[in-house]
């Protein structure tokens, strides 16, 4: 993903993705030449009420922990001066480039990154009945950038993107056609985390990259993805965020009669909404923690279940994704419970020896980045990803081009 394959001279400056929350907004900071570089990564908290702001360099080391004692719109306003005014203060950096923006959504349409325009922002804005959790939360710092940077390149990345080689049939629910040209289909999500270990299997591992893999994205969102030469043909997330595995407060999928039996019940929707989303999970059946850590630390059976479920639910769908691809070599796990949960890992592997699946449980524990035996049909491996470094990538790409363009715009 170095900066010298995009076709053109690299701006200078660097380049700032942002990752916005409903109350959070997580930054990541990117030299733009001689190649991506990350030079800092923070969040800002209580973007509602007394923002705070904490930043770690490349190092670890904190460079800013600010907060204001404001609220509503003035916080977000002061929180995105404070964290521009620290981008713009990095030694040596004195010039932003771009900011690249995490869209979960990009509906049948936005298929790549692209330039944020006011079309753009109308288009995504009409997408809000498909997510109406993140869209509006992504969308908010790109408006308020135009505003106060109006001279400044931000990129949209969308998260369903890179599902959007799946077939025909992968994406269809068997619902009425009309419904179904209304845009309710499998998008899938996690896309960004999904190509950039599409691209790191590509650089580390090409004869596992030109064959079936599946990755687990597990973490509080969870999915998997099954890539066949690297391309998505099949992935667990649906229309919404809220199908396919079981989430830290999210419960996967779920049987639609069991909706309509709350609501003939008397439940009202918001409250059936909340509950899916924020209640639900290793949180609902556990009823301790959304957190595998504390789940996993305790001794409650409750606990147990939780993680049982969990990790029956992974090895079901992974069995499914492996019929899609005709096949298994291989399988990674990433994010957050993926790469540091070898407890997990084990459990998930377990169900999966009929796969012809061998762990190597000293390289497990020791969280190698190959934790399947010599012997094993199957290539296991643990890899971090990075969405942010996809963004910085696709933003930086995307900001070239469009200084090409500009520069070759015919003038008087």
């Amino acid at each position: 993903m170095s900066s010298s394959r995009m076709g053109a001279d690299p701006p200078n400056g660097t380049i700032l993705v942002f990752n916005a929350g409903s109350s959070s907004l997580k930054f990541a900071l990117f030299a733009g030449v001689p190649a991506l570089g990350t030079l800092m990564r923070g969040e800002v908290t209580g973007l509602g009420e007394n923002p705070h702001l904490v930043a770690h360099d490349a190092a670890g080391v904190r460079v800013a922990d600010q907060q204001w004692s404001e609220t509503g719109e003035q916080a977000f306003s002061s929180a995105l001066d404070g964290l521009l005014a620290l981008v713009e203060a990095m030694p040596g950096h004195d010039r932003l480039a771009a900011v690249g923006h995490r869209i979960v959504h990009g509906g049948a349409d936005h298929i790549a990154p692209e330039l944020v325009t006011q079309p753009l922002l109308a288009a995504l804005e009409t997408l809000f009945p498909l997510d109406p959790i993140h869209m509006p939360h992504n969308l908010a710092p790109i408006r308020a950038l135009a505003k106060a940077r109006p001279d400044l390149s931000q990129v949209a990345c969308f998260d369903t993107a890179f599902h959007h080689t799946m077939p025909r049939l992968a994406q269809h629910f068997a619902l009425p056609r009309a419904i179904t040209d209304a845009g309710v289909r499998r998008y899938g999500f996690h896309g960004l985390s999904y190509e950039y270990i599409a691209c790191r299997l590509a650089a580390d591992s090409p004869a596992l990259a030109n064959g079936r893999v599946i990755v687990a994205h597990l973490g509080a969102g969870a999915s998997l993805c099954a890539l066949d030469k690297c391309v998505s043909i099949a992935t667990t997330f649906g229309m919404s965020v809220l199908d396919g595995l079981m989430m830290a407060t999210r419960c996967g999928s779920l049987d639609p009669g069991a909706i309509l039996y709350l609501l003939r019940l008397g439940h009202q929707p918001a409250d059936i909404e909340d509950m899916l989303y924020n209640r639900s999970g290793l949180l609902g059946v556990s009823g301790i923690s959304s957190d595998i850590r504390v789940l996993l630390a305790s001794k409650a059976p409750q606990a147990r279940e939780a993680i049982d479920l969990f990790t029956y639910r992974v090895a079901l769908d992974i069995g499914a994704m492996t019929s899609a691809l005709g096949g298994l070599d291989g399988i990674v796990f990433t994010a957050g419970i993926g790469e540091h949960a070898p407890a997990i890992r084990t459990a998930v592997c377990e169900r999966l020896q009929w796969l012809g699946l061998a762990l190597d449980e000293a390289a497990n524990d020791a969280g190698s980045s190959r934790i399947s035996m010599t012997s094993s049909k199957i290539d296991v491996r643990v890899m971090a990803t990075d969405e942010e470094a996809m963004i910085a990538h696709h933003s930086l790409a995307i900001t070239c081009s469009a200084n090409v363009a500009r520069a070759s715009e015919p003038t008087g």
